[in-house]
């Protein structure tokens, strides 16, 4: 066999990757990856995830000794002429499940084959296909327990993690007739560069670093550990497993062998909601647009413009949302606990749609996914499929106060609070003028006053529910 392309997309890796397995068969492999701007997750990128794409492709970049081919523009149009230049026999990639992606790669793979371009596909980034999951009546799961106990664990389990290939001839088009994509970053200063690379080193091998990382350190502690903000239990491998950097198969059955008892359960779970969120996705490909419970088209939001912008800048006056938010900033990540807590706020305390929280994370994130973002900002709302009920709202002070016991969260990404003693720290306007003052605060000044007061927002929220479900009836 002679010539073949290999098209790289969310699977940025050489182990486990099935697609460059079968690319390794041919004489020549021509590696490549499209930035196509007519699928919604090029067009619409967040900055931080345009920060770790650029570099994560650098990265894969090296690993293929410089051989990858980086272009920008249509994905059908590049493929198709490269077929012709390069005389190519077949093309492999792996499959993305985004609903705009699974149109253009069914039309570009038939107009490859009747063009008697040898085409394959495979699965690189979902542990089960979304289609094979369905219930005893033949229907997909719309609950996530039901989904993961009957579905998914009764299912066949998913494969192990395969080999990288041991012999791989790569090449490079040099053609000059083909526009390279140029890094919007690339050796220039930005804000998202500086702090990003503080916090984040993109790239397989990084990937499996922080996989055994977590094994060593946090795994043993997780079920519970991973509620706590200020601890290092949690994985942090959603970046990596969003861009392929690593195999959620690898993670899976690696995690499943060291893992026990609960914390193995509770994180094996949690890939799983991974699962399900691109579950919804497929079933419901405008669960990133569209309330998945359509009664919430009447739902009464404030959406008040200046109340948003406070809760995007961690400016809201309750430090465990401003801590999350600031976090989110800093970082481009933010604790899963401390998602639930702002995300709550937003919607419920501040009655602001969800769009707004989703818009904001998207391009906030290093793991902003469309699936996950989408299907958890529903969940948080109350608007999914499986979601917790709209009356369920967080209460940020107790949230702290439990999850965040001794405010190292808080004092961390909220400085200006560090003086004040644990007592007071999780709502600042409760201290005394002479508190306050030793602590080197002045509320409204040094920190702000809460935008909005708690109990207030909670029955507001609960009255407009109450309406809603009053006018579904």
């Amino acid at each position: 066999m002679s010539n073949c392309l290999l098209w790289f997309r969310k699977d940025l890796r050489l182990f486990d990757n099935p697609s460059l397995l079968k690319a390794a068969k041919y004489e020549k492999t021509f590696p490549i990856f499209i930035f196509d701007e007519s699928l919604y997750e090029y067009n619409k990128i967040g900055s931080a995830s345009l920060w770790w794409l650029e570099n994560s492709l650098n990265k894969l970049k090296e690993r293929l000794n410089n051989k990858l081919l980086i272009l920008k523009g249509d994905s059908l149009d590049l493929i198709t002429k490269l077929i012709s230049e390069l005389e190519i026999e077949a093309v492999f990639w792996n499959r993305c499940y985004e609903p705009d992606r699974i149109l253009k790669d069914k039309k570009i793979k038939n107009i490859l084959i009747n063009n008697n371009i040898n085409v394959e596909t495979s699965n690189a980034t979902l542990l089960w296909e979304p289609w094979k999951i369905k219930n005893k009546s033949g229907n997909f799961y719309k609950v996530f327990t039901p989904f993961y106990k009957r579905g998914c664990l009764e299912a066949a389990s998913p494969r192990l993690a395969l080999d990288s290939p041991k012999n791989l001839t790569l090449d490079i088009c040099e053609k000059s007739n083909f526009p390279y994509y140029q890094f919007k970053y690339f050796n220039k200063i930005n804000h998202w560069s500086i702090k990003l690379k503080k916090y984040w080193t993109t790239g397989e091998e990084e990937a499996q670093n922080r996989l055994n990382y977590f094994l060593k350190e946090g795994a043993k502690n997780y079920s519970e550990g991973r509620n706590y903000p200020s601890k290092k239990i949690v994985s942090r491998l959603s970046p990596h497993l969003h861009w392929g950097e690593i195999s959620p198969f690898q993670v899976w059955n690696k995690c499943k062998n060291e893992m026990s008892g609960n914390n193995k359960d509770t994180f094996l779970s949690e890939l799983a909601w991974r699962e399900f969120s691109y579950y919804l996705l497929f079933h419901f490909p405008k669960i990133n647009s569209d309330n998945l419970k359509s009664n919430f088209n009447y739902f009464k939001w404030d959406d008040n413009a200046q109340n948003i912008e406070l809760w995007q800048k961690g400016k809201t006056g309750y430090p465990i949302v401003d801590a999350g938010m600031r976090e989110l900033w800093e970082t481009g990540y933010m604790h899963n606990r401390s998602r639930m807590v702002t995300s709550s706020f937003l919607v419920k305390n501040l009655l602001s749609h969800w769009k707004h929280g989703e818009k904001w994370f998207w391009d906030c994130l290093v793991d902003a996914d469309l699936a996950s973002n989408s299907a958890s900002w529903q969940w948080v709302a109350g608007t999914g499929t499986d979601a917790a009920p709209f009356f369920r709202i967080f209460n940020p002070i107790t949230q702290a106060e439990k999850f965040d016991k001794n405010a190292d969260y808080i004092r961390r990404f909220v400085p200006e609070l560090a003086k004040l003693p644990n007592k007071y720290i999780f709502s600042p306007w409760t201290a005394s003028d002479t508190i306050l003052s030793d602590a080197n605060i002045k509320l409204g000044k040094d920190y702000p006053k809460p935008v909005i007061d708690y109990q207030f927002s909670r029955n507001r929220a609960l009255e407009t529910f109450k309406n809603l479900r009053k006018n579904s009836i």
